[in-house]
């Protein structure tokens, strides 16, 4: 059944349908390519797009797609029930350490929940996922029951599927991005998929690849570190992974507790690393001056120490016994609860022997209701203590997942928010009391305030712990220069992007209201800056990267990098290797095509000086390409008038403000120009100086002007990246 209707002909009905509003489809064709069920299709005669509701199912991809709103969807969605999987909280908690969150118990429930995908042609989900799983794909091999080719398909983007599957907060990524969660209906659990494939069959080991000349440090074992090895490993270098630890896993070896990750799931990346030919090295801490060493030894450096410094709350008392961080509270209460006595043995290590009394249990406060707080909070009740997390956010706009939240407060958690820590008070050098007070918060975009005297209480305590997040070591930034990468996107965004819907409607109810589009564009500029070393021979991946992140995250940076750090195949300076050919990229605005043609000129001198060169207009010039070239060549016409505001052209200006940090890339500058050129090539090469990259070629050309001009441009650019190389490098600031 066809239907095509105008605006003053809309119906309703008890079920979907599909009605397309023919005096404002202009035949983009946008939602004939992405409907994933066929219920969309072209008039040819009309060149208008036709509906037919008995195949819709509701999803509303087409209304999120379309660039005109001429697509109206009435109607319930067909997205049926989502598998529902078991938290269980066991009784008695004390030392008990068993994982809470249940997978999906058989391939009933699995096929079931895979069959809710829709296997969209342009899957939002994979964009909403930070390492950008192939998620239709590895859905429909379990489907077909083929776990190797579903391990096969998520190994391409992920070496963590049995870790991330259990610790991402899939509500702000792959699942809040799912087709059904933008429609307002339950997602499809892509997460307790992904962790059924892994535990039904265990995620295979690295395959090491033919080996090449190349020597990578990897500094950090975290997430970032085991992806950054695991692509290294397989790509076919040599590695060696330092970790100032004594075991390996950073954040999943101490920070996650056994009941969310266990930790047979967490080692399990490290033991297949080694196996294969991983080096590494715990106990070795490396600072600024210790990663110049590094460069000595190695080709190349990725950093991925992560955010290791904890945050404190600056208040009276902070100083005093039994006031600690997380990261200390964490690493103890583990130990503490690999032991047979478990909770004895905390207590002495923290001086809690004679705490508390008249039956009750020792009282720890916790500063902060994010996922780390919690992770404290239900590791203490596990030890036999009580727990109160206070939070001087708002509830509304608190940073907690609501789904740890609950879980949080089923097992015992006192969780207060709109309150802070003002003043810690003790009994000599040892904590006793805290004093609180109430805050209040009108907005998300707004700090509290606080509201000294109004609701102040005072509460006994016998251990508090900072649990507010964490922040790179300042040591550490000062040697890595353009850290932290701000994960915010701007400009408009590419239309692959707005095409996909994805920026369309924040998720659903389900997924906590998450604006999932806007976080995925903003973690792309992470991932795309991790292509990028910062400095000569040195990659940053993770948190050192951007500031504190999630596990994906570090995860797929630590692959980027690797396959960015392969692909250019840096050396030390005594290190001889036979020379590959330098990769150049020209990339250019022309009006009237006279900017391209002396941009092809340029092209064709450096490939007959050796180069391996591309050349390519502007607009289909991105981090990708950017990434894959030693050598950047950029040139424009010149906009504007002599009695006008002379500069480069509209489109390069544009490109210029999305452009990553380039870490000391060798750029050449062109302009052809009619008019005086002015300050064109000094404006871009201020834009590009401010990202990192180093000006060493510019040149201003007549248009129409001669080829020789053009010929000896190109040799002054390359003699200048030549000269840059041979440079000896900037030493690392130390702080």
């Amino acid at each position: 059944m066809a239907i095509t209707m105008t605006e003053n002909q809309l119906t309703w009905t008890d079920r979907p349908r599909v009605q397309v509003l023919a005096d404002r489809c202009a035949g983009c064709q946008e939602c004939v390519i992405r409907c994933p069920v066929g219920a969309l299709d072209m008039d040819a005669g009309r060149w208008v797009a036709v509906a037919d509701s008995e195949r819709c199912v509701g999803c509303r991809q087409c209304v999120r797609t379309c660039p005109f709103s001429a697509i109206v969807v009435t109607g319930p969605a067909l997205a049926g029930s989502r598998a529902s999987t078991e938290v269980v909280h066991p009784e008695p908690l004390v030392a008990n350490v068993e994982e809470v969150r249940r997978g999906l118990g058989s391939w009933e429930e699995a096929l079931a929940e895979a069959q809710r995908c829709l296997s969209c042609p342009d899957p939002t989900c994979v964009r909403g996922c930070p390492a950008h799983n192939d998620i239709p794909g590895f859905i429909a091999a379990v489907v077909d029951r083929d776990l190797a080719k579903a391990h096969e398909i998520l190994r391409r983007t992920s070496v963590l599927p049995d870790v991330c599957s259990r610790v991402c907060n899939q509500a702000a990524q792959c699942e809040g991005a799912c087709t059904w969660s933008l429609a307002g209906e339950a997602p499809v659990a892509i997460g307790q998929l992904e962790r059924f494939v892994a535990d039904t069959m265990a995620p295979p080991p690295p395959e090491p690849g033919a080996a090449v000349d190349l020597s990578v440090g990897v500094v950090g074992a975290g997430p970032g570190g085991i992806g950054a090895a695991w692509a290294l490993l397989e790509g076919g270098a040599s590695v060696t992974v330092y970790e100032r630890d004594p075991v390996p896993g950073g954040l999943l070896g101490w920070g996650i507790p056994d009941f969310t990750l266990p930790d047979a799931v967490a080692a399990r990346p490290w033991r297949q690393l080694q196996d294969a030919g991983v080096e590494l090295r715990c106990g070795v801490e490396i600072d600024a001056a210790g990663l110049e060493g590094l460069l000595a030894s190695h080709d190349a450096v990725v950093v991925a120490t992560g955010a290791s410094v904890p945050v404190r709350l600056p208040i009276p008392g902070a100083d005093l016994e039994g006031v600690t961080d997380a990261t200390s509270f964490l690493k103890t209460a583990r130990a503490a609860l690999e032991t047979d006595d478990g909770a004895p043995a905390w207590r002495s290590a923290m001086g809690l022997e004679g705490a508390a009394g008249g039956g009750r249990p020792p009282h720890v406060l916790v500063l902060g209701a994010g996922n780390t707080a919690m992770d404290v909070a239900r590791t203490a009740l596990r030890l036999g203590l009580a727990a109160t997390c206070v939070d001087w956010l708002d509830e509304r706009f608190s940073l907690a997942r609501p789904d740890e939240l609950a879980e949080a407060r089923d097992e015992g958690v006192v969780v207060r928010f709109a309150r802070t820590v003002t003043r810690i008070e003790g009994d000599g050098q040892r904590v006793r009391r805290a004093q609180l007070a109430k805050t209040r918060q009108e907005r998300a975009d707004r700090l509290p305030a606080v509201l000294h005297g109004e609701g102040a209480e005072t509460v006994d305590v016998d251990l508090v712990v900072m649990a507010m997040g964490y922040r790179v070591d300042p040591a550490v930034a000062a040697g890595l220069p353009g850290t932290p990468v701000r994960r915010e996107a701007h400009g408009v965004p590419d239309r692959r992007w707005t095409a996909s819907g994805v920026l369309a409607n924040p998720a659903s109810a389900f997924a906590f209201h998450n604006p999932v589009g806007k976080l995925a564009l903003g973690r792309e500029v992470g991932l795309q800056a991790a292509s990028f070393p910062v400095r000569e021979r040195i990659w940053v991946v993770g948190d050192s990267l951007v500031g504190p992140a999630t596990v994906v995250e570090a995860m797929a940076q630590g692959r980027r990098a690797a396959s960015a750090l392969l692909a250019a195949r840096p050396s030390r300076p005594d290190h001889k290797r036979p020379a590959r050919a330098r990769r150049a990229l020209v990339c250019y605005a022309s009006e009237g095509g006279r900017t391209a043609q002396v941009a092809r000129t340029v092209g064709d001198e450096l490939t007959d000086k050796g180069l391996s060169v591309r050349v390519l207009p502007i607009e289909r010039v991105g981090p990708d390409e950017l990434a894959s070239a030693d050598v950047l060549v950029v040139g424009s016409w010149v906009k504007g008038f002599v009695v006008a505001k002379v500069g480069p052209a509209p489109a390069v200006r544009a490109w210029l403000d999305g452009l990553p940090r380039l870490g000391g890339m060798p750029v050449a500058l062109f302009c052809t120009y009619g008019v005086d050129p002015r300050s064109t090539l000094a404006q871009m090469a201020v834009a590009f100086e401010r990202r990192g990259a180093r000006v060493v070629a510019t040149a201003e050309l007549r248009r129409g002007g001669n080829k020789v001009a053009a010929i000896a441009f190109a040799r002054r650019a390359l003699a200048g990246a030549r000269e840059l190389e041979a440079a000896p490098p900037e030493p690392l600031a130390v702080r």
